[in-house]
């Protein structure tokens, strides 16, 4: 009996890998990691953990359990050469060799942990499926009739062990969530089993060493002391009492924190020395950084890689970035196989891929879930989660802190939104804030004024940034930010005005955003219009900025690029309502978050916006009192229990991922080929595609630098227009950069853009 055959060898059936041999058949190794993942994830639970080291071995012994069948051992003897791999055949329909595994669970074991292990083993190629449905479900798993297959089957595989109590909550969310963790537990295995034999050289490249958290910690307070020694004044004294917090609340238990810094305050670095302290000290596996917004993750990550570029002890390795905007000129081997299942020990990712990966169903993503366990994880800009899914992503922060050993940091430049409290009674409980008065520190970082400056039309607006030499304005659309660059064009020197947006690529966007701050650093005069993109984390700093109305929380990021270092006694960032006949705000988050700062300002109680009682007041608007909205997609009630012997778990995991998805609007790539390097790239793809060779990974890689997203109803338009080409049926490419990309503007295809995609919560 085989799991698989060889690649390199497909004829000669002694080089084909056993199914089960002790020590090297397949599901023997997959047992082994299975248990072990599995062990580790589920260990902080308690007295009951001990049950999921064996029911993740049993898991990993049994999800192959299809291929005794002559069906499948045919299909791999008959595949004459072919690549025969288990996986696409599962998915392609020809051989199901996952739902004898399911069967044999839910017949052979008590009715919870039994549905429970048929979950995972059912889908470990083709992904978690729903219990009920009228397409495919685990249901019609469990009563589909299989070919024979227990009779190869070794009758001690198939008995079940002696399973120790299992410590289930009578929550349904958290038992699906427990499942979703084996199910991670299983893939991870099985792919990890089944590339060393398919594919030893790339098993060989996967990171095996590991550093110590405690040398992290010591080489990070090196680099801050070195970096800022001999910096005074109010900023840098603030700093060093933020970082000072930090430290000493690292020395806590594992929990929930709250890290209330204003912004300039130093919250990113000082984050960062917490998590690495706290794992240090706490025994913890690793650090995760997630970032809300996909424009800043990078020089998050590149702030990161500073403080380690000058160490000695080989930390290359160290910081993994999982996003879509990865520069692959900075990827190596390691890093993309560690990305697959996160084997890294500080990650740098969004919230998008974070929290959807939480709710996932596909093997890709679910692949790293178990890794998250006993992890630190940094909120950055906590309060920005969607209100549509509060409830839930709530829920699930919890369980990783209760049950998976986690410490979650809730960083804010506001303050914590999402504690609980008496009309908030889904938020976290027993934060410990790390910064013990926030007001107080609120008050000594105070380095800018908020004044609203009624209503302004492009020309009106464009005419108040003309009369300042270094200013920023930040509005909440694509439309408006091109609109009032034309018309500030009109009224300055074209070279001294810069824009801003997600229809630049990233790298047109990093390469801005680095011309700006050396005019800024030079004294020149600079007068910058962007889009969100660059209030939350861009280390940049004006004099004056202008912010359409937004969230008060968006509002206070703004004014953290104004007099971000202190330099001025006194800097005042404006706040104007644009024309909406011009430019309307657009619905949903930015229209909601719009519309509750409205409501605050109205009240006139508040002399500074930005003070916390004024935050409190938006928050309770924004948040707190929408209780009708925080489980708008109905995500929690998918987990139900059932009296079904065969099936007491109603799980609708499919549903789920389906409809936990943080950006609404559909949105397709396009590749912008602006310079002679994605000129050459396109053009290799292009020939690799005539060639009927797959896209490389490579260039797919190297080519999300050059590339934009718009919302799908242009893209179709472009492409019937022909102003896109597609290669491989899915990469779209535009036909004409000189016509259709502008060097200022970035790309100009879209007739009538929607909000841009880094104005959501992502």
């Amino acid at each position: 009996m085989y799991a698989h055959s060889n690649p390199q060898q497909p004829f000669d059936q002694t080089q084909w890998e056993p199914l089960y041999v002790a020590d090297h058949g397949h599901l023997n190794k997959v047992a082994a990691h299975c248990s072990t993942f599995a062990s580790a994830a589920f260990k902080y639970i308690g007295s009951g953990s001990g049950c999921w080291e064996v029911l993740g071995k049993l898991t990993g012994l049994w999800h192959d359990l299809g291929k005794f069948s002559d069906d499948f051992q045919s299909y791999l003897t008959n595949a004459n050469g072919e690549r025969n791999d288990a996986h696409t055949s599962e998915i392609g329909g020809r051989i199901d060799h996952t739902s004898a595994g399911a069967q044999q669970a839910v017949d052979h074991l008590p009715p919870g942990v039994g549905a429970l292990l048929a979950y995972s083993i059912a889908g470990h190629h083709a992904g978690l499926l729903d219990g009920l449905g009228t397409g495919a479900c685990l249901k019609g798993r469990l009563t589909k009739k299989l070919p024979e297959w227990k009779r190869k089957a070794p009758a001690e595989l198939l008995k079940p062990p002696a399973i120790p109590p299992c410590k289930l909550s009578p929550d349904p969310f958290s038992i699906a969530f427990a499942t979703r963790m084996l199910f991670s537990c299983l893939v991870d295995a099985d792919f990890l089993a089944t590339e060393a034999f398919m594919n030893p050289e790339q098993s060989a490249q996967r990171q095996s060493e590991r550093v110590d958290f405690g040398h992290l910690d010591t080489h990070l307070l090196g680099y801050l002391s070195k970096r800022f020694r001999g910096a005074t004044g109010v900023v840098a004294q603030t700093r060093t009492e933020v970082l000072n917090a930090c430290l000493q609340a690292a020395e806590g238990k594992p929990g929930l924190y709250s890290l209330t810094v204003p912004t300039g305050g130093g919250k990113t670095l000082s984050s960062l020395a917490f998590a690495l302290r706290h794992a240090a000290r706490n025994g913890l596996r690793r650090v995760i950084y997630a970032i809300p917004f996909t424009s800043i993750i990078e020089q998050t990550a590149q702030t990161f890689r500073e403080v380690f570029a000058s160490a000695s002890d080989g930390y290359d390795n160290l910081i993994l970035e999982h996003h879509s905007n990865f520069d692959p000129e900075q990827e190596t081997v390691r890093s993309r196989l560690a990305s697959e299942n996160w084997d890294s020990q500080l990650i740098v990712t969004t919230n998008v891929q974070l929290f959807e990966s939480l709710f996932a169903c596909r093997t890709s993503r679910c692949r790293k879930l178990h890794r998250i366990a006993g992890s630190v994880i940094i909120l950055d800009e906590a309060q920005t989660l969607p209100i549509q899914f509060l409830e839930p992503c709530l829920k699930v922060l919890r369980l990783l802190v209760e049950r998976y050993g986690c410490t979650v940091v809730l960083c804010t430049a506001t303050q914590p939104a999402i504690e609980i409290r008496d009309d908030f009674t889904i938020g976290l409980p027993a934060v410990t804030p790390i910064i013990v008065n926030a007001p107080a520190l609120y008050q000594r970082l105070k380095r800018v004024e908020v004044k609203d400056a009624g209503t302004l039309d492009c020309k009106q607006l464009a005419a108040r940034l003309a009369a300042s030499n270094q200013v920023l304005a930040i509005v909440s659309t694509r439309r408006h930010a091109a609109d009032l660059f034309h018309s500030l064009v009109d009224m300055t020197a074209a070279e001294e005005c810069f824009h801003l947006s997600a229809a630049m690529t990233p790298e047109h966007r990093s390469e801005r955003l680095d011309e700006i701050r050396k005019r800024l650093q030079q004294g020149k005069n600079c007068r910058v219009v962007s889009t969100q993109l660059i209030e939350a984390g861009v280390d940049i700093d004006f004099p004056v900025v202008w912010r359409s109305i937004a969230g008060l929380d968006s509002i206070a990021q703004a004014a953290g690029r104004c007099n971000r270092e202190g330099h001025l006694e006194q800097a005042t960032a404006w706040v104007f309502t644009p024309d909406e006949k011009e430019h309307p705000i657009p619905p949903g988050y930015l229209r909601h978050s719009t519309d509750a700062a409205r409501q605050v300002i109205a009240t006139g109680k508040y002399a500074d916006l930005l003070d916390l009682p004024a935050i409190e007041h938006y928050f309770r608007l924004h948040y707190w009192q929408q209780q009708s909205n925080w489980d708008m997609r109905k995500i929690i009630e998918q987990f139900q229990l059932a009296n079904d012997r065969q099936l007491p778990l109603y799980f609708n995991f499919a549903t789920v991922a389906e409809r936990f998805r943080f950006i609404d609007s559909q949105q397709q790539p396009v590749i912008v080929a602006r310079n002679e390097k994605y000129r050459i790239l396109v053009e290799r793809l292009r020939s690799i595609e005539s060639a009927g060779l797959p896209p490389p990974r490579s260039i797919v890689r190297q080519l999300q630098r050059c590339t934009v997203t718009v919302n799908e109803r242009a893209w179709r338009a472009a492409l019937g227009r022909g102003d896109l080409q597609l290669l491989y049926d899915r990469f779209a490419v535009l036909a004409a950069p000189q016509l259709h990309y502008h060097d200022k503007l970035g790309l100009q295809l879209d007739a009538d853009p929607l909000y841009d995609p880094n104005d959501t919560i992502i």
